[in-house]
């Protein structure tokens, strides 16, 4: 006993002047005592200037309060003081987005990013801040408004946010081997629990729209290029000239976000793959790249259901592009994949 009270003793006497401030302020931060926190961590500095933690703390109460100016100047010392701490250069980079400093925001997140590639918050901030205007979730919704689809075919539908974008009066199929819906479905709209491939191999499309053709068709399932390029060639065969495909995940973020094999939680696969060999092997059609948030939405227009270019070249044409490293979008990302404004106005009038 007499041991431990010494040992409680020397710690005390050798803790650092704000740390008590410090650890108080933790406490409060933690139980939504923002005021009394901001005190504590205000004491902390004080007595420690050069304390990089209450730094980040207090900043990040800055920011939840609308003290865009003093959280930036605690995320800026912290990040002075301590170079590599990721929190203080994600979180200067939200302070200065919030004043209108897009630019060295996007710096900030990047420098974040390099530092720890799997932070989550920021990938989906820097997708903001590369891709201002409507998610592509409303972009998918304007699609639908303006075409009217008589039928839709979705593949990925996971929990069904995108499928529930169809019209009532539109016929709608969704693909997904594992669909967990919990969105409200549109009466004309129906889920087959199976893999794409699957379902193209043992279903008459057409029949099932009742002889109808494709009008708008939606692909976000794997994250595979070779996946989402079946996916293509399957559904052309059932569309017409007239009809529109969009692609999901077609604009990277970044080479770790990019990987075929998933790294991080912010992941688009090598989708990017599908645009480039399309715009190559199949230039009749109309490719373009909707620049919205998270990671662009491809448009596909002026399809041929009797081409079969990509069907009999396809394994040449994945080896092909296989081989392609990331880095090969260095010279022009924005020219290669067809980088088009995220502005309705504009999509609508290439829809004509």
């Amino acid at each position: 006993m007499l041991g431990r009270m010494l040992k409680d003793l020397f710690a005390s006497k050798v803790r650092l002047p704000g740390q008590i401030d410090f650890e108080a302020g933790v406490e409060a931060y933690k139980a939504g005592k923002l005021a009394v926190a901001a005190e504590h961590f205000a004491g902390t500095l004080r007595a420690e200037p050069e304390h990089v933690h209450a730094h980040n703390y207090a900043g990040g109460i800055d920011l939840r309060t609308g003290r865009f100016r003093e959280a930036l100047e605690h995320f800026e010392r912290g990040r002075v003081l301590d170079p590599q701490n990721t929190e203080c250069h994600f979180g200067a980079a939200v302070a200065h987005r919030e004043l209108g400093a897009n630019e060295a925001a996007r710096e900030c997140c990047e420098t974040a990013l390099a530092l720890d590639p799997g932070l989550h918050p920021a990938h989906g901030f820097l997708a903001s801040l590369n891709f201002p205007g409507p998610f592509y979730l409303e972009v998918i919704a304007m699609f639908h408004s303006h075409l009217r689809p008589r039928t839709y075919l979705e593949i990925g539908v996971e929990t069904g946010q995108s499928i529930a974008l169809a019209r009532r009066e539109t016929r709608a199929i969704g693909i997904d081997p594992e669909p967990k819906i919990t969105q409200g479905l549109a009466p004309g709209t129906s889920i087959h629990a199976t893999t794409s491939d699957e379902y193209f191999a043992a279903h008459d499309v057409r029949a099932e729209f009742g002889g109808l053709p494709i009008d708008l068709a939606f692909i976000d399932g794997m994250h595979q290029f070779e996946f989402a390029l079946r996916d293509f060639i399957n559904l052309e065969k059932h569309c017409t000239s007239r009809s529109t495909m969009l692609i999901h995940d077609c604009y990277p973020l970044s080479r770790h976000t990019a990987e075929r094999e998933r790294r991080t939680a912010f992941w688009s696969g090598d989708i990017w793959r599908l645009v480039l060999l399309l715009r190559k092997y199949r230039p009749d059609l109309s490719v373009k790249v909707i620049g919205t948030a998270p990671t662009g939405l491809g448009m596909v227009r002026g399809l041929d259901p009797d081409s079969r270019v990509l069907q009999e070249k396809y394994d040449a044409i994945v080896g092909e592009f296989l081989a392609l490293d990331y880095s090969v979008l260095d010279a022009d990302k924005p020219g290669m994949l067809a980088l088009f404004p995220n502005d309705w106005e504009r999509i609508k009038a290439i829809l004509q």
